[in-house]
């Protein structure tokens, strides 16, 4: 009987794919009596949207070949990436953060760097992955840039170990290749270096892995968001128009069907210019409010205001985020910044 149920269920093809939904392995178990057919099945978080359309599908099989009129029983577990079973990867990683914009040039790295840091400062364990693979920063924000990453093998795998600093575990495309190198790869092989970096990773016990995306909605971003349980993004906008409508268009491409991120809130960088000499003076040199504003009518959170300040520049440039120096008014407004984070993920 377990055999004929298999053999109906690999002529149902998987929504999406070429290959039938026995052939993708989404059948944990199949048991089946004269009276009930139970067909378990686990459901990668990617395929959760297919859920719906699979057991009716799957049901009306059974009745039609097998003319059965007894109990089906289909129930379905959605397979979060973050939580298998699996030593080493985002196993242990509580909550995984894309921190996206739409653009590029708006200090995304700058904000990923410093949220990682004033988490880390506020008590959490905190990871930084640098899934921009063409043109990775964090290396030289975190003072690294001659480090390499050790191997550690757990079970009968190889783990990558990522760099510490700052208290925060960091890995990036940047440890592997020298700076001067321009990467010609085309998307498919950039997606499968970062899901190496994602599950060949140890990141170990994680509070937060934070993940600096590149810009734009492609190949990157949508391996990134089918192949871990994102818990939400955090979106970077300078307040000019151009800004705002890449990141209008950000925030649609994770609230796509398939996708479905929540958005945890816009941080507005480069908010207004404030001279050293003059520390109380602003100078709305890109617009006013730009990014607070689209948060508005879009009802999302606005979660703060960065301004341009020379020490950011600086700190970045020298590998020593502004975030570290806790009595600046930048560093006070990033630890603001993320325990608006922390409640957001709270809520969730």
């Amino acid at each position: 009987m377990k055999e004929i149920i298999e053999s109906i269920l690999q002529k149902i093809p998987m929504p999406g794919e070429k290959k039938s939904i026995v052939e993708t392995g989404i059948i944990s178990e199949i048991t089946a009596d004269a009276s009930q057919i139970t067909i378990e099945i686990g459901l990668p978080q990617a395929y959760e949207k297919y859920k719906q359309a699979l057991i009716p599908t799957i049901e009306d099989a059974l009745k039609r070949e097998l003319s059965f009129a007894g109990t089906i029983s289909i129930p379905v577990t959605i397979l979060k990436a973050n939580h298998s079973n699996e030593p080493g990867g985002i196993s242990q990683v509580k909550h995984c953060i894309a921190i996206a914009s739409g653009k590029g040039g708006v200090g995304k790295s700058t904000v990923s760097a410093n949220l990682a840091i004033a988490l880390s400062q506020l008590g959490y364990k905190v990871g930084l992955l640098d899934a921009d693979i063409f043109g990775p920063s964090v290396p030289k924000m975190f003072q690294v840039e001659q480090k390499q990453p050790m191997m550690k093998k757990i079970g009968d795998k190889e783990y990558i170990v990522p760099i510490e600093q700052y208290g925060v575990k960091v890995l990036s495309i940047g440890f592997f290749v020298k700076t001067s190198d321009a990467l010609a790869w085309r998307g498919p092989m950039a997606g499968n270096v970062l899901k190496q970096f994602i599950s060949d990773t140890d990141w170990g016990e994680l509070d937060f892995l934070l993940l600096d995306m590149p810009p734009g909605t492609s190949d990157i971003q949508l391996t990134v968001a089918q192949t871990i349980e994102l818990t939400g993004a955090v979106m970077v906008s300078t307040p000019q128009q151009v800004a705002l409508i890449d990141v209008h268009k950000g925030i649609d491409f994770f609230r796509k069907d398939g996708i479905q991120v929540p958005i945890l809130g816009i941080v507005e960088n480069m908010a207004w210019f404030t001279p050293a000499e003059l520390p109380q003076n602003k100078y709305f040199i890109f617009g006013k409010q730009g990014a607070e504003q689209l948060a508005q009518q879009l009802g999302i959170p606005f979660l703060g205001a960065i301004p341009i300040v020379q020490s950011i520049c600086e700190a970045g440039d020298s590998g020593t985020p502004i975030a570290l120096n806790e009595d600046s008014i930048v560093s006070i407004a990033f630890k603001s910044i993320a325990q608006l984070v922390v409640d957001a993920v709270e809520l969730e």
